[in-house]
């Protein structure tokens, strides 16, 4: 039987020790905190940093919510669980810094467990991940996010990392752009495949290894200076952030389906954005280097030559 108060009080560990890093390293502004009840059973906390003086916006999400039965985002892939009961629980944060050579992050991991009952066993799966948006990308920071994911799957098979990074290049792509939201990282739905305390561990070396890949780039870049020109291409290409996850996103699909607090689901669009009817950036501009060269699947860390 999964342990869902081990992964409840680790998930709420996560949440803690995130937002502390997150504050020390913005050095002025504080998460401000809100508990909320879910309809059906359970609930949240939802604790949101803004104006600060790194961090423009973020937020950083616990929720543990109950229900008698799925929504339909959730039963599309899997039919056998239409109708039944089902817990899930999760961390989910996503930052917006002000200074547009820092890129906006995004982190997810949460667990499911639906059915059950008697003599039959829940069906029960872990997912989650992350990935990286810059505005204007810095090569060796991108190869570090991706080799803090990497390590971080190591100890699950050489087979891992490739399969959850394929995985989050093909999840994060605007169809209607044909790009990607940014430089990809993880995702993985579904992790089930090995037994409970190895999937729970994968997942806790996934949600530990955030902070290891994204603060070493916010101290590296947050001291920049930028002017109007990068502020409005930070804006601009903001946009895309909020077209994929207003129209592709499961996870804010999966919250409104199932009746969740929207100010909670919605926390991860960013506080100021534009667009612009049929903007190209000048051809070999530091704009056009973002479209040209980063946006689409790569292999970062050049596993394929080192095969």
């Amino acid at each position: 039987m999964p342990d869902i108060d081990a992964v409840r009080s680790y998930l709420l560990s996560l949440q803690q020790n995130i937002c502390g890093v997150l504050e020390n390293e913005d050095g002025d502004a504080r998460f401000r905190e809100e508990k909320w009840s879910y309809q059906h059973g359970g609930g949240g906390i939802t604790r949101v940093l803004s104006d600060g003086a790194v961090i423009e916006q973020g937020g950083v999400n616990f929720s543990n919510i109950r229900g008698s039965e799925l929504p339909a985002g959730a039963t599309a892939r899997r039919p056998e669980l239409v109708g039944q009961e089902f817990e899930v629980l999760g961390v989910s944060l996503v930052i917006h810094p002000s200074n547009p050579y820092l890129p906006t992050s995004h982190m997810n991991v949460r667990f499911f467990m639906a059915g059950g009952g008697g003599e039959i066993p829940p069906t029960w799966w872990f997912g989650g991940g992350y990935d990286l948006t810059p505005f204007y990308p810095f090569q060796e920071d991108v190869i570090h996010w991706h080799q803090v994911a990497f390590d971080a799957c190591k100890e699950f098979g050489n087979e891992v990392y490739p399969r959850y990074k394929k995985w989050c290049d093909e999840y994060f792509y605007l169809k209607h752009r044909d790009e990607t939201r940014g430089v990809g990282g993880l995702f993985f739905d579904d992790v089930n495949q090995w037994d409970f305390d190895t999937c729970f561990r994968f997942l806790r070396r996934v949600g530990d290894s955030y902070a290891d890949a994204y603060l070493p780039i916010i101290k590296k870049r947050k001291h920049l200076r930028y002017g109007e020109r990068e502020r409005d291409w930070q804006l601009y290409r903001r946009g895309r952030y909020v077209e994929f996850n207003l129209v592709y996103d499961r996870g804010t699909l999966f919250g409104l389906q199932s009746g969740g607090r929207t100010e909670s689901i919605l926390m991860s669009l960013p506080p100021r954005v534009i667009w612009r009817y049929n903007y190209q950036p000048e051809q070999g501009s530091r704009e056009a280097n973002l479209v040209e060269n980063y946006l689409g699947a790569r292999d970062w860390l050049n596993l394929e030559r080192k095969v």
